[in-house]
């Protein structure tokens, strides 16, 4: 089973991981920032896939490619080494090593045609209030493992459908154990032919409406190809996801075996944090938690 790239979220730098000592701070902010000086940032026009998806990146916005939004995430913010994403966007006046920055994360998953006939329909509280459950019942493996308790507090912006553009978006508010401020996972999902665009703003709850605000820019700059929309679907050859919008929001193919019966989340101790929401498979979670205590 594979792991969905459906839940990066990314922690804004807090003081309290950063109770150190004031030189071993500076010298650690320099090393972070000489790694984001030789980062390729790109304007223009980006191409995605081969042409499955094309971004228009205004001037107030910066892209970078999958192999330096995986060093970013890894060398700047601390993560452990995971699968490639197709890229990502920043604000241009902010550096990824600034404890200010946020960033959206692109990623896609190849799923099938994800039907949104329920979309209208859909029971928003209700679906918030198991994936709190789910949210616990993850919580308590966290503390097994020896890392912080974490909270699903609600909606930080409910669940909408734009049923013309095909385009979801909602954020939810993250408590984490020990932290200073609470923490903003706010997503964005483009439904295509074969599969979902998965664009996910990381950043603090204090920065969402930074966020809200630059979200239709954002709506804006990415879309699907020709070919590859979902209006070109077609039901005579194309696949069908196995799941639709409620999966979207809960967690893509968490809900597929049961809502939340897999979701394991791993969150390590770094100076800025993604959070991986996945059906966790033992092999992943062992080595994920081997590192850490290794």
């Amino acid at each position: 089973m594979k792991l969905p790239g459906l839940l990066i979220v990314v922690l804004a730098l807090t003081t309290s991981l950063f109770a150190q000592d004031p030189a071993d701070e500076t010298a650690a902010r320099a090393k972070m920032q000489k790694v984001a000086d030789g980062l390729n940032y790109q304007k223009g026009e980006i191409t995605l896939r081969g042409g499955l998806a094309k971004i228009h990146v205004p001037e107030e916005f910066r892209y970078l490619d999958g192999k330096d939004a995986a060093t970013v995430l890894s060398k700047i913010w601390g993560n452990p080494p995971g699968s490639t994403p197709l890229g990502m966007l920043l604000p241009a006046k902010i550096s990824p090593a600034s404890p200010e920055a946020w960033a959206v994360i692109i990623t896609y998953d190849e799923d099938g045609y994800v039907k949104d006939d329920e979309a209208a329909k859909m029971d928003y509280s209700k679906l918030l209030k198991e994936m709190k459950e789910g949210t616990r019942e993850a919580s308590k493996e966290r503390v097994k493992a020896g890392y912080g308790s974490i909270e699903l507090v609600g909606w930080a912006t409910p669940p909408r459908y734009d049923q013309a553009t095909h385009k979801m978006y909602w954020a939810k508010e993250l408590k984490f154990d020990g932290g200073d401020e609470n923490t903003l996972n706010y997503n964005i999902r483009m439904l295509g032919r074969r599969g979902v665009l998965v664009l996910n703003a990381v950043a603090s709850v204090g920065q969402l409406k930074e966020i809200e605000e630059a979200t239709p820019a954002v709506l804006a700059m990415v879309d699907f190809q020709e070919g590859h929309r979902y209006t070109d679907f077609n039901a005579s050859t194309d696949k069908v996801a196995t799941y639709g919008i409620a999966a979207l929001v809960a967690g893509g193919l968490a809900t597929k075996a049961g809502l939340f019966k897999g979701l394991l989340v791993a969150l390590l101790a770094a100076k800025k944090l993604v959070i991986v929401g996945v059906v966790a498979v033992g092999a992943w979670l062992k080595k994920v938690f081997s590192r850490k205590t290794g």
